[in-house]
This record gives structure tokens, sequence and C-alpha cells, in this order.
């Protein structure tokens, strides 16, 4: 069995901050790619960022400068560092991450989300 949990998320003026975390814990052998999406009421889901085991990462457009995404190996545990925070990127967050129990099959795992709301 794996989880992951995302913590971090909240309500924050235009121009702010915030530091989103994904641990994952359970039967975890490796864990390949880890990534962030949000869904924003009445849009479809979408890619925020993703890393690599090896520490590549790749943004959607409208984060880029201003988002960060990395991680922790030895903690299992993934960030997005969100900085200079906007109205439009209010949305429910969850991470993702292609996780290995045996060593073989691979399977992507989904946290429950985290509000971010960015609002005056």
């Amino acid at each position: 069995q794996v989880q992951l949990v995302e913590s971090g998320g909240g309500l924050v003026q235009p121009g702010g901050s915030l530091r989103l975390s994904c641990a994952a814990s359970g039967s975890i052998t490796s864990i390949n790619a880890m990534g962030w999406y949000r869904q924003a009421p009445g849009k479809e889901r979408e890619r925020v960022a993703v890393i690599s085991s090896g520490g590549n990462t790749n943004y959607l457009d409208s984060v880029k400068g201003r988002f960060t995404i990395s991680r922790d190996n030895a903690k299992n545990t993934a960030y997005l560092q969100m900085n200079s925070l906007k109205p439009e990127d209010t949305a429910v967050y969850y991470c993702n991450a292609d996780i290995s129990s045996t060593g073989w099959t691979i399977y992507r795992y989904w946290g429950q989300g985290t509000q971010v709301t960015v609002s005056s």
C-alpha cells in the first residue's frame, strides 16, 4: 500500500508565497517522476511541474520563473515552492508519483489534493 499526502495549501494574498509538500509512504522500492497538477473550478486538470528521479524539471509556461519543483529522495518527498502567486493560480493542487513497490511494475499514485486560494 502506497500513500501520497500533500500539505501546505491555504489562503494567500496576490504576490505571496506558499510551499506545498507531497510525502510518499508505504511499500516503496523506487520512485521515478513526481509531479504537481492543479484543477480550478470548471477547468480541466493541468500539469504544473514535474521532476524526474535525476532532478530534471519541466514547467507549465504560466508558472515558469515563479514556481520551483524539488524533491528529497531520502524522504520520498516532493515540494512545490510557489512565489508571486496570482489569483489565476487558485485551484486544488494534486501531486502524483510513479512508484514501484516490487522493483518491476510501476504505478502512478495520486494525493488527495490541497486547496490553494490566492485572493485579497
